[in-house]
C-alpha cells in the first residue's frame, strides 16, 4: 500500500509499505480521506518532540471497514462508514482512572507516538470505531479536530448564558466557535487574519475581533465592561494566554487547548481575585467525537468552511511543504485516497 511518510524534518514522501497483518482482534479499514493537522505540520517541521523518524502521519480520518476480525466484538459490517478515536489508554493511570482517559499519561496518537493513517488501509481495535452513517467522508475527517475543540468548550462548561471569546480560529479553534454557538453561548472570535474571523462569523461567531489590536478592550467593550464570562485559548502564545486571563469576567472559566513553545508569565492577582476556573483541554472523549457526529447529521457545522484544499495522495508532500511555507494559507488540507 502507498503512504505519506516524513522520513526526518522537512523530507515528506509518497512511499509503498506492507499492508497491516489482519490481525482476528481487530477491525481493518481502508482510507477514504485524512486531514494534515497542525501536529502534521510540526512534525515536518521537526517540532514535534514525541515524533521519531520515519512516521507515516495523519489521525484525522475518513474509513470504510474493509474486513472484521472474528475476535474484534466490532458489530457494524463490512462497507460501513467510519471514522476512529486516535488515541490509545492504558486504563491504569490516574487519568484513566477516572474516566479521562483523553488525558491519558500513556496515549499514543496515530501519527506521533506510532504511525497514522495517511496509508491505504489500517488496522484499529473495534472499540475505537465511530459510526459515520450519515456522514459523507469529509465530514467524517473533520470529526477529531472538530471534537478537539467541542471537548474545550465541555471543560468550560458553557451554557446559554455565557459569552464565550475564542482566541485563535484555525481549525480547534473554529471547532469551538461552533460548539458554543450550538450551546447558545454568544461567541467572539479573535484572530490576526481576516479570513480566519469571517469564517468563524460565517459558522455563527457573533463578532470577530482583530488580534493585533487592544483586544482586552475589545471583549470588554462587547460585554459592558465585565469580560467574556469564558475565554478559549487555541493559539498557544504567551500574549493569548495572557490576554485570556486578562479579558475574563470576575468568577470566570478559562479553557487551555494551545501548547505555548516557551514559559508564560501570569498575572497570579487576577486568578486569586476573579477566583477562575483555568482549565486544560487535551484531545477529546467519545462523547465528544458523539456530539459532533450528531451536529454534522443535524446540519450544525458547515463543513465547507472548514476545508482549503483537497489533493490526492501523489501530490501530498507538496501540499504540506506548500502549508510549510505559509502556515497562515489553510484551514485544512485533506488528502483523498482511491484518486
Amino acid at each position: 500500500m502507498q503512504a505519506c511518510l516524513v522520513t526526518e524534518p522537512g523530507q515528506c514522501t509518497v512511499c509503498q509499505l506492507d499492508d497491516p497483518i489482519r490481525r482476528d482482534d481487530q477491525v481493518h479499514l481502508r482510507l477514504e480521506r485524512v486531514g494534515f493537522c497542525g501536529t502534521d505540520l510540526a512534525t515536518y517541521q521537526g517540532r514535534n518532540p514525541l515524533v521519531s523518524f520515519p512516521r507515516v502521519l495523519g489521525h484525522e480520518l475518513a474509513a470504510r471497514i474493509e474486513a472484521v476480525g472474528a475476535a474484534s466484538g466490532c458489530t457494524l459490517p463490512v462497507g460501513h462508514p467510519v471514522t476512529v478515536l486516535p488515541y490509545t489508554t492504558c486504563g491504569t493511570c490516574s487519568a484513566c482512572r477516572v474516566g479521562r482517559v483523553n488525558c491519558c499519561r500513556n496515549n499514543q496518537t496515530l501519527g506521533v507516538q506510532r504511525d497514522g493513517a495517511m496509508q491505504g488501509l489500517l488496522s484499529v481495535p473495534a472499540h475505537n470505531l465511530i459510526d459515520g452513517a450519515g456522514l459523507d467522508a469529509a465530514q467524517r475527517a473533520l470529526v477529531e479536530p472538530c471534537a478537539v475543540g467541542f471537548h474545550a468548550v465541555a471543560r468550560a462548561e458553557v451554557n446559554e448564558h455565557d459569552t464565550v471569546a475564542v482566541f485563535g480560529c484555525g481549525m480547534i479553534g473554529l471547532g469551538a466557535v461552533v460548539a458554543a454557538v450550538i450551546r447558545g453561548a454568544r461567541v467572539l472570535a479573535i484572530d490576526l487574519a481576516a479570513d480566519k474571523r469571517a469564517q468563524a462569523e460565517a459558522l455563527g461567531a457573533a463578532i470577530g475581533i482583530a488580534g493585533d489590536g487592544d483586544v482586552v478592550q475589545a471583549i470588554r467593550d462587547q460585554t459592558q465592561g465585565e469580560g467574556a464570562t469564558v475565554c478559549i485559548e487555541a493559539v498557544g502564545a504567551a500574549t493569548t494566554y495572557r490576554a485570556a486571563i486578562e479579558a475574563v469576567a470576575f468568577a470566570g472559566r478559562v479553557a487551555c487547548i494551545g501548547y505555548a513553545k516557551q514559559d508564560v508569565p501570569i498575572t497570579t492577582s487576577l486568578v486569586v481575585q476573579k477566583e477562575l476556573d483555568v482549565r486544560g483541554s487535551r484531545n477529546a472523549l467519545r462523547a465528544d467525537f458523539d456530539a459532533v457526529v450528531a451536529a454534522f447529521r443535524a446540519g450544525a457545522i458547515d463543513h465547507a468552511q472548514l476545508i482549503s484544499r483537497s489533493v490526492a495522495l501523489s501530490a501530498a508532500p507538496q501540499a504540506l511543504a506548500e502549508w510549510a511555507a505559509a502556515p497562515g494559507s489553510a484551514t485544512r488540507i485533506h488528502v483523498c485516497f482511491g484518486q
